[in-house]
């Protein structure tokens, strides 16, 4: 999947650019796999904002995902490679032999026309799912599960892949997209091959009004707000923090701080933090 560049006809197309959706299909969407999606605006279900500059999207239907391919040795075929507003990754309709239809992670290499199986006795292909006791050693992955019938959760967005390292007792090592180093239930099920539309990173979104589609709405400096409104207003002209770091308008530390619980029971699953540690 490639990336289109617009003429520069008006000062913010200069740097714009969009995915080339001239590979996925021109048709709608199965309307069997949509399910409304509410536009919250960042708040939750007490009404009160959790989380700030959100609100004005489009609207949208969810796509229903099969994360957890339990529908083991079962040829399917793919119909379509569509277009999913609710993720970074493209999506695959599927319809397996009994005619049942479900969406997938459409991955690199997946075409219409190919067939995709899950199961222990699945081929080592892209879009097959299999555990991963049953994958060699050395295979890139996506859509990992990180308990077994969960469904996957790790290696999901679009570009992402994790990479099978060893085969250990009842884990296998796995390297993450962060470079985290992780041993996961080798009875979890994974699905071969990289998630697809790999430069979706490499799009510049250009335009502001392209960004509040997406739901994004102004952020304002703290450091150009008033005292009262924020730690970081106030004094003449651009004033320094006056304090250790960058804080929250309540007073919370901006950059990050350890809020993973000291009892989190995965922790002893990593082998190598993604920060080296």
């Amino acid at each position: 999947m490639s990336i289109k560049v617009y003429k520069p006809t008006i000062n913010s197309r200069r740097n714009m650019s969009v995915t080339d959706y001239s590979e996925l299909s021109k048709c709608g969407p199965e309307r069997s796999l949509l399910a409304p999606l509410k536009n919250n605006s960042g708040r939750n279900s007490y009404g009160r904002i959790t989380v700030r500059h959100r609100g004005g999207a489009n609207r949208r239907k969810y796509r229903i995902i099969d994360f957890k391919r339990d529908k083991v040795d079962m040829k399917a075929e793919v119909l379509t490679l569509e277009y999913d507003p609710n993720r970074s990754a493209h999506i695959a309709l599927i319809k397996y032999e009994d005619g049942e239809k479900r969406y997938i992670l459409a991955p690199v290499g997946l075409k219409v026309g190919d067939t995709v199986e899950a199961g222990a006795n699945a081929d080592i292909k892209p879009g097959n799912a299999l555990p991963l006791t049953n994958i060699p050693t050395g295979t890139i992955v996506h859509n990992v599960e990180l308990n077994p019938g969960r469904g996957g959760q790790l290696a999901r967005a679009a570009g992402n892949s994790a990479q099978l390292m060893a085969k250990e007792g009842v884990y296998a090592l796995l390297r993450l997209p962060s470079g985290e180093l992780r041993n996961v239930p080798a009875t979890c099920m994974a699905t071969v091959g990289q998630v697809g539309n790999v430069d979706h990173e490499n799009v510049k979104i250009g335009t502001a009004g392209r960004k509040r589609h997406m739901g994004w709405r102004p952020t304002v400096r703290g450091s150009v707000m008033n005292p009262n409104d924020h730690p970081h207003g106030g004094g003449e002209g651009k004033s320094p923090i006056g304090r250790p770091g960058p804080v929250t308008p309540w007073g919370k530390p901006a950059l990050g701080y350890k809020t993973r619980s000291k009892k989190n029971r995965s922790d002893k699953l990593i082998v190598k933090r993604r920060n080296g540690k």
